[in-house]
């Protein structure tokens, strides 16, 4: 009977995950924070889709022929990443907060799998909310521009990976957030973290000197990250690379996490 037992309540990867996607979706913030998100990726974009457009015959010939009926579409996004990084970094630090980190790694003892479950189920989570708001945006949107003619299809070159690769870059975004929120422990300084590094340390590389600021600031997370949904060449990284180089920040942050996760005290 009782080996019975000890194999009833073994401790898996498969049952820490059940655990976390439970304490994910009991959580209230998790409800407003998605909610937010959603609204922001498909709320807003439509409004400025619907502004823009009004305002179109108005535009200048030059401004109607640098017109980006892409970016119009998308840009509720840009709002959306932060509440997507707020709630990445509330994910580990709600728990510290309470001290229900404690039972968790009394619970797990070996401690990492309960990192691993976090951003597995995060992640998951935050790609089949994020990636379908991006898709309904982008044909909201263009159904909007569509009346003054102004609108581009998906088939378009370069569209789709656009498109997709806006809610695998918001995946990345809470998976970073998640892993500075891990490092830190501490919800305020997780979520002035995450906001400095992608939002404030881009316009301080402004006073380098140029050639400094062009060589660097590609390399940043948010330049890097933003790359896969530029249409147009210029001084960033490839698409695919420059959101590769995202996750890599993100991975890093996420492994000193667990490294310290290991050596400190809960």
């Amino acid at each position: 009977m009782s080996a019975v037992a000890a194999h009833v309540g073994r401790v898996t990867q498969a049952r820490v995950m059940l655990s976390e996607w439970t304490k994910l979706r009991s959580v209230r913030s998790t409800r407003w924070s998605f909610l937010a998100a959603v609204v922001f990726t498909i709320g807003v974009s439509a409004l400025v889709c619907v502004i823009v457009a009004h305002h179109y015959p108005g535009m200048t010939p030059q401004e109607q022929a640098d017109f980006d009926a892409l970016g119009v579409s998308l840009v509720g996004m840009q709002l959306a990443q932060l509440a997507i990084g707020v709630l990445g970094v509330l994910v580990i630090t709600a728990e510290y907060s309470t001290g229900m980190i404690r039972a968790s790694l009394t619970a797990v003892p070996k401690r990492l799998p309960v990192l691993w479950g976090k951003a597995i189920v995060f992640a998951a989570v935050t790609a089949a909310l994020m990636i379908p708001s991006v898709l309904i945006a982008f044909f909201v949107g263009q159904a909007i521009l569509s009346r003054h003619g102004i609108e581009t299809t998906f088939t378009h070159p370069g569209v789709p990976r656009v498109v997709i690769g806006a809610g695998l870059y918001l995946v990345v975004v809470g998976l970073f957030a998640l892993g500075l929120g891990a490092i830190v422990r501490n919800t305020a300084g997780g979520i002035a973290l995450f906001a400095g590094i992608m939002f404030v340390l881009p316009p301080l590389m402004n006073v380098l000197p140029a050639s400094w600021n062009n060589a660097a600031s590609p390399y940043l997370p948010l330049a890097a990250g933003e790359a896969i949904m530029s249409t147009s060449a210029g001084n960033h990284l490839s698409p695919w690379a420059g959101l590769g180089l995202f996750l890599g920040y993100a991975v890093a942050a996420i492994a000193v996490a667990a490294v310290l996760l290991l050596h400190r005290d809960t």
